[in-house]
């Protein structure tokens, strides 16, 4: 765990130029500024070093869109890995010019990337850690996060993003910061979500020795068919007039599920929120019109569109192919139904996927679920869908430790996707006691994308929401938990998630404890239901 031979010998070996091994020509620098500004003659393989500035310490401005907490002063580096053609991934990487933690801390993008900015929030806790801390831009530069128009026809572009960034970043990181230090990382923690989430699972599946710690959120699996997923929920709110869902109707359905979720005894009084959505059933036909439409019920197109976002996308005989959104999701904020709803530059959210497979003439109207996915699958399935593939056993047996979480409100990746992935590998490992050895699943009832939505969301000060007590403190923080078990043997069993009023920020509405799947958090029946010690983990009867 400090560091495995085969970790070394890679930075060795990247770092070994014509000229020989070049560490000490940066480390042995006395001045930060000229030890920073060394490192643009470093020589790795595939490699150009585009920068190394000295941030000074009490910045006005650190980035365009980060302030540093702390003010520490570090050296900013911005790196391309060009290893084959096509190919061309960037990184960047703050390095402490103090008080090095001895620690590497990558961190992942989002949707289709093509820029460092999704890295920041991480970053940023990572360096007031003492962290030398990264990010890349998944090689898919000029893409945007919302648009992957610029990659199609770039197959390279397309691997890279699914497959081998995060590792280029992470063997690239390291050896660059064992220049500017002069020895090698003690530990290794990497941190993500969305696709950020992918990239670690990519990270623990098929490069076990590069992270000690695996921290990810709403990972992305399956990558073609959650595509598929947001394209279907965009044709049946936008096939035929008068199935759109307005921000009013969409709050009468969330109203509607939780009122029926806790009838059946998945949603405790006065929540906002769902606490077990995944075991609540709810059929939106209930608020069909029965006397002519009106602001308090849903036409019967409005009603399909609601069942087919439940639903999820489905084979023309009514059999399910993925997953589907969850009650409690019916939310219009930033990645909820309204997103999924409304166009991006004229065509459906992340719908650049399929133009990589038909053109960049595409249309979504013309688009057969049955005839087209099978085509969409052959040609993208074996570049971008690793993540639903591979082993954590290797990643086990070297003693690596991986939490993830998910929102159970999320409408942008299912959260069934992730309690799907650890079922599958508890199946693997002999059973969901072995798997938890090495890995663990939160699940956050209320909360939407990564954050945000109705329910506790402060338990990840990596995402920029930071929890209170401070982020250093396990039980309130899963970076934190994630250390403290990989480093101290310290079993995460629960998480305390802060909701913060958003009128009054800093000032805690309500603690809710998340529980180790498959454990949920049940109320004891006495006291507040806003404070954590009133709740216990249980798991589930069945």
């Amino acid at each position: 765990m400090q560091g495995s031979r085969n970790t070394r010998l890679w930075i060795a070996a990247l770092m070994l130029g014509a000229s020989g091994w070049i560490t000490p020509a940066v480390a042995q620098a006395s001045d930060p500024a000229a030890r920073c500004a060394a490192l643009v003659t470093l020589k790795l393989r595939g490699t150009s070093i585009s920068s190394a500035t000295l941030v000074p310490a009490k910045p006005a401005e650190v980035t365009a869109t980060a302030d540093v907490p702390g003010h520490r002063s570090f050296c900013r580096v911005v790196a391309r890995v060009q290893s084959e053609p096509g190919s061309d991934i960037g990184v960047e990487l703050w390095l402490p010019t103090s008080d090095w933690a001895g620690v590497f801390h990558g961190n992942g993008s989002g949707g289709f990337a093509g820029t460092f900015a999704l890295g920041y929030s991480g970053m940023v806790e990572g360096l007031r850690r003492g962290f030398a801390t990264a990010t890349t831009d998944a090689g898919t530069s000029p893409a945007t996060p919302l648009e992957g128009d610029a990659l199609i026809g770039q197959p390279r572009k397309w691997r890279d993003w699914g497959r081998l960034s995060a590792h280029a970043m992470t063997v690239t990181g390291k050896a660059i910061t064992a220049a500017f230090y002069g020895r090698a990382a003690r530990r290794s923690y990497y941190t993500g979500c969305s696709t950020g989430g992918q990239m670690g699972l990519i990270e623990a599946l098929y490069y076990p020795d590069d992270y000690d710690g695996i921290l990810v959120g709403a990972p992305v699996m399956n990558r073609t068919w959650g595509h598929a997923a947001v394209l279907w929920n965009y044709a049946a709110a936008n096939r035929a007039p008068g199935r759109l869902l307005s921000e009013s109707k969409l709050k009468l359905l969330n109203q509607s599920a939780i009122a029926a979720c806790w009838r059946q005894g998945h949603a405790l009084a006065g929540d906002r929120f769902i606490s077990d959505p995944l075991r609540c059933i709810f059929d939106p036909k209930v608020l069909q019109c029965k006397a002519g439409a009106s602001d308090n019920c849903l036409s019967e197109g409005e009603v399909e569109t609601a069942r087919a976002f439940y639903s999820g996308p489905t084979d023309r005989n009514g059999k399910p192919s993925f997953f589907g959104w969850l009650p409690g999701s019916e939310t219009p904020d930033t990645f909820g139904w309204s997103f999924l709803q409304k166009p991006i530059h004229g065509q459906p959210p992340f719908g650049s996927l399929f133009k990589w497979v038909f053109g960049a003439d595409w249309a979504w109207k013309g688009f057969d679920f049955d005839r087209d996915m099978p085509v969409v699958d052959t040609q993208l399935d074996p570049i971008v869908n690793d993540a639903v593939r591979g082993t954590l056993a290797p990643f086990a047996q070297r003693g690596g430790k991986l939490i993830v979480f998910h929102g159970l409100a999320d409408t942008l990746v299912p959260p069934g996707q992730s309690v799907a992935f650890f079922d599958r590998h508890a199946a693997q490992m002999g059973g969901m006691g072995r798997l938890a050895e090495s890995a663990r699943l939160f699940m956050a009832p209320g909360m939407m994308h990564c954050g945000g939505g109705m329910g506790p969301d402060a338990f990840n000060a990596t995402l920029g929401i930071p929890p209170r007590p401070p982020s250093t403190d396990a039980q309130h923080d899963l970076l934190s938990a994630l250390i403290a078990w990989t480093e101290r043997g310290e079993v995460p069993d629960r998480i305390i998630a802060t909701r913060f009023l958003r009128e009054e920020p800093g000032q805690i509405e309500m603690q809710r404890p998340l529980c180790a799947y498959p454990q949920r958090a049940v109320y004891r029946g006495a006291g507040s239901t806003t404070a954590a010690s009133n709740f216990r983990c249980e798991a589930p009867a069945e």
